[in-house]
Parts: structure tokens; sequence; C-alpha cells
């Protein structure tokens, strides 16, 4: 006996088992959302990728500077100052991870509501790659201008204006490009595990979840 009634068309029912596809529009918009209501965890998340970008501006920046190869505690300081510049890339990774899990961990009934209602999981790393995205790029540019502008101040108050020329100035605009980019690379890979977790998580283990 067939479970089909003749009062509901084939194409109705067919369109009951398909999920809806949300625009990319409203992915924005959940996630500026997000980003507004969690402000205070979007701001220690935005300040572990500034602080990072920050000190590797600031090192970057003092290569644009002429150095005297023949001063070998110039040339040792500045190959040490580019170590942990790297360094603090690092620790910059591991925080924004860790941040962004927990970002996950306060949202399990938010996401597991979102399941529920018809999300796909694309749709819900979509977001957390918004959010990450957004907090990046802002924050590197941040980051950037907050090292330039230091190092700067520290040459012009110890050498003034020397070899602060046109090609300083050019490089600078190479550098910014540079340190946006990284942080926003680094900030989107470290976004990675948290945002296949929230895909992952299945919305009745999510909705009972009591944090």
């Amino acid at each position: 006996m067939s479970a089909e009634t003749p009062d509901q068309p084939s194409h109705a029912k067919a369109g009951i088992q398909k999920q809806i596809q949300l625009p990319f529009s409203k992915a924005w918009q959940i996630s500026l959302q997000g980003i507004r209501i969690r402000w205070m965890r979007s701001l220690i998340t935005a300040s572990g990728i500034l602080l990072g970008i920050a000190f590797f501006s600031f090192v970057r920046t003092a290569g644009l500077f002429p150095i005297d190869m023949t001063d070998k505690e110039a040339v040792s300081a500045s190959n040490r100052q580019s170590w942990l510049a790297i360094m603090a890339l690092l620790v910059c990774f591991v925080g924004i991870m860790n941040a962004m899990l927990m970002s996950v961990t306060e949202r399990f009934k938010e996401i597991g509501t979102m399941k529920c209602l018809g999300a796909l999981d694309n749709f819900v790393v979509k977001l957390f790659f918004i959010e990450a995205g957004l907090m990046g790029v802002l924050a590197s540019l941040a980051g950037w201008v907050t090292g330039w502008v230091i190092m700067v101040l520290l040459h012009l108050l110890s050498k003034g204006t020397e070899g602060m020329v046109s090609a300083f100035w050019i490089a600078s605009v190479r550098e910014l490009a540079l340190s946006v980019g990284i942080g926003t690379v680094i900030t989107l890979i470290a976004a990675v595990p948290p945002a296949n977790r929230a895909a992952k998580m299945p919305p009745i283990a999510a909705l009972r979840s009591e944090i």
C-alpha cells in the first residue's frame, strides 16, 4: 500500500526532503551579528592577531632601514628579531585556534538550532570562515599600523629621517600587504578545526549540551 496521499503532490514531498541553501549575504549578516553579540570573545581573538602581526611588522619595518653589515652585534640582533617574529606568529596561531574552539563550545545550542532548521554543514563552516576572515583582515591591518608606527618613531628619535627615501615607502606598502595576507591566512587556517567540529556536530547532541 503506497504511503502517498492523493491531495499531496509528489513535487511538494520532494521539496520537503531538500535543505535550504541560504545566500552568502545571509551568512554575512549572521556572522556580523555573532561578532557583535560575542564582542568580548572577538576582541580577545583579534588582540592575539594584532599583537602577533604588530611584532612581525615591527621587525620587518626595522629591516627596511639600512644596517651596517660590519657591525656584528646589529646583524645578530636583526637575526634574533626575525626568529622572534616567527615565534610570535606561531603563538598567535595557537591562540586563535583556542579562541575559535571556545567560540564553538559556547555556541553549541545555536549551531544545533540552525542545523535543525535546515542549515547545511557548509553553511556552518561558511559562518566561521567569514568571522575569522573579518577578524584576520581588520586585526592584521591594525597590527601592521601599530608595529610600523612604533618602529618609525624609534628610528626618527635615534637617526632622524635617515633612510626614509621613496624606496622605504614603497617597501612599506609591500610589507602592509604581506602582513595583512599572513595574518588573514593564519586566522583562516586556525579556524579550520573549529569550523569542521561545528559542521560535524549532531544537532540533537548540540541542543542537549550544557555549557
